[in-house]
């Protein structure tokens, strides 16, 4: 296969993964060629989000733009990611032993601790999106929804890499865990870096906030379970985002 064939290819099979965008039929299924296109498809939420809060901005407050950019989020990546905040919500706050822990993550039935975290970070990052909106200059906007949705992706990549797979032979995120990832599956990550240095210092508070959060989630799976699962990336990602639109509303204040 051309190399132009394998990139897009890849490209293709990260976005069939974690969104419900169409990308195509026939997609080879790429778990260690993907992972490397992980900020680029935030990149191409956080367009798509872009445009839903300029319509949505149109008709509607803020307050309502806000949360309809967060249906939006949920819509697009079919709850992929909020299906594992809320099971690894329901297994690691269980109080039980690891294996019981994991166990508990892959039942399909969500508890109240699972049903809570969901709805704690929905309400943050509402409440995140809704201060950029109200405080931010118009081009600050525009420029954090279009770069959180790629930093929050970006952060399971740091994830795989950083972390053992916490499953034997099964899982949703199993493949993923094949073979240790190299340096090169974090080059896209320039895109989102290099773009927030238009927001002056507070592009550097963003990257800075980035950097604690993600060590703070993988130091906190590393003590409690130490490894992780396709669900507790998925929880990386929703809790990251949440975090991100929070404390960047903060800094434009």
């Amino acid at each position: 296969m051309k190399p132009n064939h394998i990139f897009f290819s890849d490209l293709r099979s990260a976005l069939l993964f974690i969104t419900i965008l169409p990308a195509g039929k026939n997609i080879p299924y790429s778990p260690m060629g993907m992972i490397r296109f992980f900020p680029l498809v935030g990149l191409l939420l956080g367009a798509l989000l872009v445009c839903v809060d300029m319509a949505g901005s149109l008709f509607w407050p803020p307050s309502v733009a806000a949360v309809l950019d967060v249906v939006f989020l949920v819509i697009v990546t079919g709850a992929f990611h909020l299906d594992g905040l809320g099971d690894t919500a329901d297994g690691i706050f269980s109080h039980r032993p690891r294996e019981r822990a994991l166990e508990i993550m892959k039942d399909s039935r969500t508890g109240m601790m699972g049903l809570v975290a969901v709805f704690c970070v929905l309400a943050l990052k509402t409440a995140g999106i809704f201060s950029i909106k109200t405080t931010g200059t118009h081009a600050q906007i525009l420029l954090l929804l279009f770069l959180v949705p790629a930093y929050s992706r970006a952060a399971m990549i740091f994830g795989i890499r950083f972390l053992p797979y916490g499953r034997k032979g099964t899982g949703t995120g199993l493949d993923l865990f094949e073979k240790k990832i190299r340096a090169k599956d974090f080059s896209w990550m320039f895109l989102p870096v290099a773009s927030s240095l238009f927001l002056g210092y507070k592009g550097l508070v963003l990257n800075l906030l980035f950097i604690i959060m993600t060590g703070s989630i993988l130091f906190f799976y590393k003590k409690k379970m130490n490894s992780i699962t396709g669900d507790m990336l998925g929880a990386m990602n929703e809790i990251l985002e949440a975090v991100l639109f929070l404390g960047t509303g903060a800094i434009l204040v």
